[in-house]
């Protein structure tokens, strides 16, 4: 018979900028699977490079695996399909904890957008219906809002929540069936959400990442 038993352990996270009362945005960035957090957080250095009252917080999977075989390169990934409830609780929990803790160094009304990669857009919308805050914006970037959240609980989350849906015109894992479907699903939940498509693949693309920094939001 199998059980459960709820342990400790020691999560890790990269940032760019630093947290104080000059901070009016933050972003939480939540890498795609096989990535880590270090290397995924590099892609939006321009944007704190700019803008010094931006600060990126990059969460990193709790299960890091060999990309291939017994050696070499390392990545991370959110969940499998093994135990993924206790799975999702456990992630939750992280972010819950590092929002709890990181949030209250910057300005009481910073604005927070939240950015999830592919295998991150998931992880992001299940921890926003949990999460001890509001974002300002949901980035849905080449990944999709989980189709098997509660219907009640994901109206709850994305009503007046700005979400925006981000693609390469080469994604070689999204179709444009695929996302007129995820905007048709948005749609049933009474969000109009916004599609940027860029020229390229499953990746992420350093102007429209300029282009969303700049979108004014609420807050300051």
């Amino acid at each position: 018979m199998e059980h459960q038993i709820a342990v400790t352990r020691t999560a890790r996270y990269s940032q760019l900028g630093e947290l104080s009362a000059a901070t009016r945005r933050v972003w939480f960035v939540a890498h795609g699977y096989g990535q880590l957090a270090a290397y995924f957080i590099r892609h939006f250095a321009h944007l704190t490079a700019q803008d010094p009252t931006l600060v990126i917080i990059a969460p990193e999977g709790l299960s890091r695996f060999y990309l291939q075989g017994t050696g070499g390169r390392v990545g991370a990934t959110w969940m499998t399909r093994e135990d993924r409830l206790a799975e999702i609780d456990d992630y939750v929990s992280y972010l819950n904890q590092l929002a709890t803790t990181l949030l209250p160094r910057a300005a009481p009304e910073a604005a927070v957008t939240v950015l999830g990669f592919s295998q991150g857009a998931a992880t992001v919308s299940r921890w926003l219906a949990r999460a001890p805050f509001r974002p300002a914006h949901l980035i849905l970037w080449a990944g999709a809002f989980p189709p098997d959240m509660d219907f009640p609980v994901a109206t709850r989350l994305l009503r007046r929540l700005p979400v925006t849906l981000v693609c390469g015109t080469e994604d070689e894992f999204i179709t444009d069936e695929a996302l007129g479907q995820q905007q048709a699903f948005l749609r049933q939940l009474g969000v109009a959400a916004e599609l940027v498509r860029f020229a390229g693949t499953h990746t992420l693309h350093r102007e429209t990442l300029t282009a969303l920094a700049d979108v004014p939001l609420s807050g300051f």
